[in-house]
């Protein structure tokens, strides 16, 4: 009894401690953040910060780790059911969860963003949608490989526009959006 007790303390300690960090990262830059003024805003005192995290580097990795795990998921639940890239639904999936985490995706996909994350972001869908277009024989690797580039880094650019304008537009139009722009893409 007592371990699920601790397990919720220990969950909502992280929750007000990621959702002080997001706060002020979005005022400022990550190098003008101290851990002080993160467990002022958490209410929560520096030794608890430190027994779950090295520094506010470390809490924005695991952010970021967590972020793209949740991304990670949703791909492989669709590389699961063997469809092609053109699937609405699981794209749609990602732009409800980008919406849902909103504050979060702005900052880290922001011109002020970590580009590292950025980076790590489009090679996550990259590594695990390359494979079909060489599979099916539609398109050489190194092809393939620049029209992977060339497409994910244009959903980024979607993306961080799309939030931009305060996503004022349906998840479900975001989603046809980009199937529209990479099936027009990979078409050629």
């Amino acid at each position: 009894m007592r371990s699920s007790k601790d397990d919720r303390r220990v969950k909502y300690t992280k929750m007000v401690l990621k959702e002080s960090f997001i706060k002020l990262l979005s005022k400022k830059d990550i190098t003008q953040i101290t851990i002080k003024e993160i467990c002022e805003d958490a209410d929560i005192n520096r030794a608890t910060f430190y027994a779950h995290y090295n520094d506010q580097y470390d809490l924005m990795r695991k952010i970021e780790n967590e972020l793209l795990e949740n991304i990670s998921a949703y791909i492989s639940e669709y590389a699961r059911k063997d469809n092609h890239f053109n699937d609405v639904e699981l794209i749609e999936k990602i732009f409800e969860y980008i919406k849902e985490n909103a504050q979060l995706c702005k900052l880290l996909l922001s011109k002020k963003g970590d580009l590292d994350f950025q980076k790590r972001v489009m090679m996550l869908v990259y590594d695990k949608n390359l494979i079909n277009l060489t599979n099916e024989g539609i398109f050489s690797k190194e092809y393939a490989e620049y029209i992977y580039s060339y497409t994910i880094t244009g959903c980024v650019g979607i993306i961080q526009k799309w939030l931009e304008d305060g996503m004022d537009k349906s998840t479900r139009f975001m989603a046809e959006m980009i199937i529209k722009l990479t099936t027009y893409n990979t078409s050629k």
